[in-house]
């Protein structure tokens, strides 16, 4: 691997970001006066612009959505929390730089996708933002922020947005698991509770509706600004989708390409099993020793039916349905 395809591997979760008493002054203040949650034990929120920071993390919004420039070759992979992010970060990585990659040792071979992929916010965090501009173009960069909270400079370039979103009670579940595998949960944090805060829209970057339907009505007015991809269609057809993405960033496959299974490579290179059983995200670990392992967990639909009963998930799709009765939108 090269020295500047070694510069990939840099991740920052958010069990490993910026202490309140290590913020920058600049943006400290604010966010001492702004709305607290701290039911998701470690976790603590502040509320901004109706959604949920996690408060580690909010001074690096702050600071991007004042400071981050960005480049018009630029694919951001915008998603709510365990929407599938892990793998949409794959799959454009693989897609974006196919030319440059062999596919036998590809970097997603030896790196995690969100060592690929960095967070923008998460390097604001810790002002580490200048490693961002050491990020070979066209650069894939990630970002759960809202549509209303991201950058000028993403908004009126010439960048592609990819957002991908999943059904709410899918989302629920995946993040209850693996907020609950973190050490420094030293309490018990039942399903129920987590249920109770979701469906308010209390939980990081939420509430989960408004998120999607951000991205989304601004994908209906500029939509070759903004790919919407669902989960559940992407497991259901993963070349369709690959296909659609390649189209949307301005790098399609051509008919040799075709021919050849070019596409069905890059979604056997990213798909679940591949990734889950590369020893890299089986015994590795990114920033903060958080192990590569919990990012990987099932990646099927429906398995909320294992923890929610029918009561629980009947009121998860009646706000579902409020929150989106005023669009076009639909799972």
């Amino acid at each position: 691997m090269s020295v500047a395809d070694s510069k990939l591997r840099s991740r920052l979760p958010f069990s490993a970001t910026t202490k309140i008493e290590e913020v920058d002054p600049k943006y400290k203040e604010l966010i001492l006066t702004l709305p607290k949650e701290d039911q998701w034990l470690a976790i603590e929120l502040r509320k901004y612009g109706g959604f949920w920071y996690p408060e580690r993390h909010f001074s690096g919004v702050l600071a991007m959505q004042e400071v981050f420039k960005s480049q018009p070759s630029d694919v951001i992979i915008a998603s709510f929390m365990k929407s599938g992010t892990t793998w949409l970060k794959a799959l454009a990585f693989a897609v974006l730089h196919r030319e440059k990659y062999n596919l036998s040792s590809h970097p997603l071979l030896k790196l995690n996708p969100h060592d690929c992929v960095p967070i923008i916010e998460h390097h604001y965090a810790t002002r580490d933002e200048h490693y961002l501009e050491s990020v070979p173009s066209p650069r894939v960069l990630g970002t759960h922020v809202s549509y209303s909270m991201l950058p000028d400079s993403i908004k009126t370039s010439t960048s592609k947005i990819v957002y991908i979103c999943r059904d709410p009670k899918d989302v629920l579940v995946s993040l209850w698991h693996m907020v609950t595998k973190f050490e420094w949960f030293n309490k018990p944090f039942p399903f129920a509770k987590a249920f109770e805060l979701f469906c308010e829209g209390r939980m990081p970057y939420g509430p989960v509706w408004d998120h999607v339907l951000e991205y989304y009505t601004k994908s209906i007015r500029s939509p070759e600004k903004i790919l919407i991809l669902k989960y559940e269609e992407m497991l259901k057809d993963p070349s369709d989708g690959v296909v659609k993405m390649a189209n949307f960033i301005g790098c399609p496959f051509s008919e040799d390409e075709m021919k050849i299974g070019s596409v069905e490579k890059i979604v056997e290179l990213c798909s679940f099993n591949k990734l889950k059983d590369l020893d890299v995200n089986k015994n590795g670990s990114g920033a903060g020793n958080v192990p590569n392992n919990y990012y990987f967990r099932k990646a099927v639909v429906g398995d909320w039916q294992n923890f929610m009963t029918p009561e629980m998930a009947n009121t998860l799709d009646e706000i579902t349905k409020e929150k989106f009765s005023d669009s076009t939108f639909t799972y």
